[in-house]
């Protein structure tokens, strides 16, 4: 291969990956020494000169002429009679810049140093995508479906770039078909090896968050802030956000008109039902307006220990639970407090833990999960409905309802 034909391979990756001239000048000369250490073993005496523009390369290596028989080092002395070929009056001393060419160095390690120059270029182009989508982390990104494997989804960008959509930071009602644009956040961007691994999110509370600043203009200029952001994907939300002006309703403004300005969050999220709630400074106002829709009698807050103790009307019990538990328990997660209900008039209720010695503990867990910690929870439910919000057989919860029912006949 010809210098000219090197520059014309070099010119094809300046067009390609539009790096800058500068970058791909020094990128050239350094795997040119590299060759040239090979080569001669070192590359301090060499001079490169590139020309990109005009597909010129000239690589020259200085050496000091000796006389005959006493030269030691190859590389960097010349033997007289050998000068005296190139130019027929240099005398011992002087020094001596011969041209190399490209073919001196022989096929095999031209071929290598196309294959370095690929290499450096990909590894340069890397770094820059590395550093480019290390900037956009936590914000949105939209790109377009180009694979879809059983774990993950392969996206790619206008650039061509590759960014993966796991199947757990998908909404479980996620559909996607080749060809179609997916909205998410850029979770994290790592380098594995020398390629960056660009991981794409639809499940975190912070695409939410992102959501409501990109579709509600009070939330982008910062009139509103979002305080904090908990989900259960594709199932339910809780948003708690406030204004500093009190002109400003912060429900109203996020909610709009018959819901007209979350509808596009919530569509987007797989009709994700979001909450939005007034933030309060008032840990007893935050905690009963957490467990919305529900209507709370009253509350009592254990803050050294982080508990809640809420009071319920029987029907306003189920409400507060939610379906599955997610309202209590995303209640839970936006108040940072573990909160127990009991229903008006529970007196006469027992605790299921006091049941241990015939229900099995992780039964029990399995019903406190889904907010049912008492005999009357449970006596009140129908067989279905706790088969829905627990993970239970419905022969176990019958069993459990017998010994229940047992309890109170006593």
């Amino acid at each position: 291969m010809e210098n000219v034909a090197l520059i014309e391979s070099f010119s094809e990756f300046k067009d390609d990956k539009l790096i800058d001239r500068v970058t791909l000048m020094a990128i050239l000369e350094d795997v040119l020494r590299n060759a040239l250490k090979k080569k001669y073993g070192d590359d301090d005496n060499f001079d490169i000169i590139i020309n990109p523009d005009k597909g010129d390369l000239e690589i020259w290596r200085n050496r000091i002429v000796v006389a005959d028989g006493e030269v030691e080092d190859p590389n960097q002395e010349i033997a007289l009679s050998e000068a005296q070929k190139i130019e027929p009056d240099f005398e011992v001393g002087e020094d001596v810049a011969e041209e190399v060419k490209l073919v001196d160095l022989g096929r095999r390690s031209i071929l290598a140093l196309r294959q370095n120059l690929i290499s450096k270029i990909h590894e340069h182009d890397n770094t820059n995508i590395y550093k480019q989508f290390k900037e956009l982390e936590g914000e949105i990104y939209t790109a377009e479906v180009h694979h879809i494997r059983h774990r993950a989804i392969i996206l790619l960008d206008d650039d061509g770039n590759e960014i993966i959509l796991p199947k757990d930071r998908q909404i479980p009602s996620d559909f996607f078909r080749k060809g179609e644009n997916v909205r998410g956040i850029i979770e994290s961007v790592e380098l594995k090896g020398s390629k960056p691994a660009i991981i794409m999110s639809r499940t975190s509370p912070l695409f939410l968050e992102k959501l409501f600043e990109q579709e509600i203009p009070e939330v982008f200029d910062g009139l509103i802030t979002v305080k904090k952001v908990v989900r259960i994907p594709g199932e339910k939300a809780k948003v708690a956000v406030d204004s500093y002006d009190d002109r400003i309703d912060p429900v109203g403004a996020c909610v709009g008109m018959k819901g007209s300005r979350i509808h596009g969050i919530v569509r987007e999220l797989g009709n994700e039902n979001i909450d939005v709630i007034n933030y309060t400074n008032n840990l007893q106002l935050f905690v009963t307006r957490a467990l919305s829709p529900a209507r709370v009698t009253s509350l009592k807050l254990d803050e050294e220990n982080m508990r809640a103790e809420v009071l319920l009307k029987p029907e306003e019990v189920s409400k507060a639970i939610g379906r599955g538990g997610h309202n209590i328990r995303l209640a839970g997660q936006l108040t940072g407090y573990e909160i127990d209900v009991f229903r008006e008039g529970a007196e006469e209720d027992v605790e299921l833990k006091e049941f241990s010695d015939e229900i099995e503990e992780w039964i029990i867990k399995e019903f406190s999960k889904a907010g049912l910690d008492t005999a009357k929870s449970i006596l009140e439910q129908d067989v279905t409905d706790l088969v829905k919000r627990t993970d239970l057989e419905e022969e176990t919860i019958e069993e459990v309802i017998r010994i229940l029912r047992e309890e109170f006949e006593d």
